[in-house]
């Protein structure tokens, strides 16, 4: 028996000379590559991070010999997914803080705070969470209820899409500012000629909310990526960041705490941080990129901060506003367009879309492959998607199923031509980059995946689906989650696809989401997230 048994060891040995040593092979898999061609695979091999072979599992196991394998069961595997707009550091302090989302009144925000306070009972209470228009008195709410709860703890608590923040007295107190105070770019919402307790976007900056510290960053930072990772994602575009947080985020990945992947869009709220970040120059690891500038264009249109041509349908004369004095941005896009850095900037409503891209269109005449990138592109005005010719769009699926209920109340019937028109802004530029702007959306990127291609909530509704003309296709949808959103970051010969020399990220999936019923999309799972052909999930 020792004989037979040590016969067949030389035996393995010698059928194993001559093949090419890896560290994991993977087979028996549905594998969408995400290559030029779209194709299909049921194998692929990695060696030192990097994909070094894709094809059949006979002629991956047939030429590679390897450390691990694994058989993926017939499972889907596509390449690592890729949020291309949302705010990773931000929903990880979250985590620490009151979530209200989901509330479906005020009274239940109120019910929140308290219970919160009563487990925590810290000294400022903050969160993020609450949006009126899920409320069956879809107005703003008033600050007199909190002011009673908490009559000496200051509370700030901001809407679900950040450009609102309830506060009550104790906080107003604490800032110094009064219904008088003057705002560029937002706004003190008032009833009665007394203050309501709501701030809208620029007005916000008045209440001083003590700054997390190093700890606290550096959780929620970790918290952010082990949410991320147990949904697929290997990359995140995180829109909005200041210097001490890149930095930070280096530091941890550089001692291989955080294995996520960051594209760093520097935030462009402080002059001295374009700058200092224009004078450094790009940055780039295999896991951070710093070669952006996010820049806010005006606010959000759940809020009425959005700024559109004409007034809102739902409120007289009201038509929101850009964030900045209008040259502002022409400044900045000057700049940024001297230097290598792409900007990237939010705009919702109609007025700062046409603004955004006839800045960007003067800033980048004479120049190639700039890449900047227009965040949203909520409401554009029909004559406007021509603009997006150079310019990438950077669109959000899931936020046109969530405003699909009152979108057409706030901006009427005709402007709506224009609104969510993900089919048309692909069109327009021939590549679009998908992402879901969480915590303002839930950070599931199946759920993008469904919003995108189906446009149903779930409960299935509407039946045809909302707008679905400027529904994509799931290989659209596909690309615009990986390699469309990879070349949006200036990384598309590093990731976004299962091809070889590129990094070995991929997401194995309980459901093939290419070919399964439309109302079982949002039923899929990651069961497996790798990175760099690591098993981080």
């Amino acid at each position: 028996m020792k004989k037979n048994y040590f016969i067949f060891c030389i035996i393995l040995t010698l059928f194993s000379c001559g093949k090419e040593q890896v560290d994991l092979i993977v087979t028996n898999a549905t594998i969408y590559t995400v290559d030029s061609e779209f194709s299909n695979a049921e194998a692929f091999a990695i060696k030192d991070g990097k994909f070094i072979a894709v094809g059949t599992a006979a002629e991956i196991t047939n030429k590679y010999s390897a450390t691990e394998t694994l058989d993926a069961k017939g499972e889907t595997i596509v390449p690592g997914l890729i949020d291309a707009h949302c705010h990773f550091y931000r929903m990880g302090l979250q985590q620490q803080k009151v979530s209200l989302e989901g509330t479906k009144s005020y009274d239940e925000v109120l019910e929140k705070l308290v219970a919160f306070q009563n487990e925590k009972n810290v000294s400022f209470i903050t969160g993020r969470g609450w949006d009126q228009n899920d409320w069956a008195v879809k107005e703003f709410p008033k600050k007199d209820k909190l002011d009673s709860l908490f009559p000496s703890i200051p509370v700030a608590v901001r809407r679900v899409d950040g450009h609102a923040l309830l506060v009550n007295q104790a906080a107003i107190d604490l800032s110094g500012i009064t219904k008088n105070t003057p705002v560029i770019g937002g706004e003190i919402i008032t009833h009665n000629g007394e203050m309501t307790g709501v701030l809208i976007d620029a007005a916000m900056d008045f209440i001083k909310i003590p700054e997390p510290t190093k700890q606290e960053s550096i959780q929620g930072l970790l918290d952010a990526q082990k949410i991320c990772f147990s949904y697929g994602l290997t990359t995140v575009d995180d829109a909005g960041l200041d210097r001490n947080t890149i930095e930070l985020i280096e530091e941890l990945q550089k001692n291989n705490q955080l294995k996520m992947r960051i594209y760093a869009m520097v935030s462009g709220d402080k002059q001295s941080q374009i700058d200092y970040y224009i004078n450094k120059g790009i940055y780039k690891t295999n896991k951070l990129n710093v070669r952006s500038f996010k820049v806010y264009g005006d606010g959000a249109l759940g809020s009425r901060g959005a700024a559109m041509r004409k007034p809102y349908s739902d409120r007289e004369n009201h038509f929101g506003a850009l964030i900045y004095p209008a040259e502002r941005y022409r400044e900045i896009a000057k700049q940024i367009a001297a230097s290598e850095f792409q900007m990237n900037t939010h705009a919702i409503g109609d007025s700062a879309n046409t603004w955004v891209l006839k800045i960007y269109k003067e800033a980048l005449k004479g120049t190639k492959n700039r890449r900047w990138r227009n965040e949203h592109s909520q409401i554009v005005s029909l004559e406007d998607f021509e603009l997006f010719e150079k310019v990438i769009p950077s669109i959000q699926p899931t936020h046109a199923t969530s405003d699909m209920y009152w979108a057409e109340d706030r901006v009427g019937k005709k402007r709506m031509k224009g609104a969510y028109a993900y089919k048309d802004l692909l069109n327009a530029y021939g590549k679009i980059a998908l992402g879901t702007d969480f915590p303002v959306e839930k950070v599931n990127p199946f759920l993008t995946f469904y919003a995108a291609a189906i446009r149903k909530d779930l409960d299935g509704y509407p039946e045809k689906g909302f707008q679905i003309k400027n529904a994509l296709n799931r290989e659209e949808t596909l690309k615009g989650m990986t390699i469309w959103a990879a070349y949006a970051n200036f990384e598309e010969h590093e990731k976004g696809s299962i091809e070889v020399g590129k990094m070995a990220d991929f997401t194995i999936l309980n459901q093939d989401i290419m070919k399964i019923d439309g109302a079982q999309i949002p039923n899929t799972k990651a069961i497996g997230t790798y990175v760099n052909g690591e098993k981080v999930y």
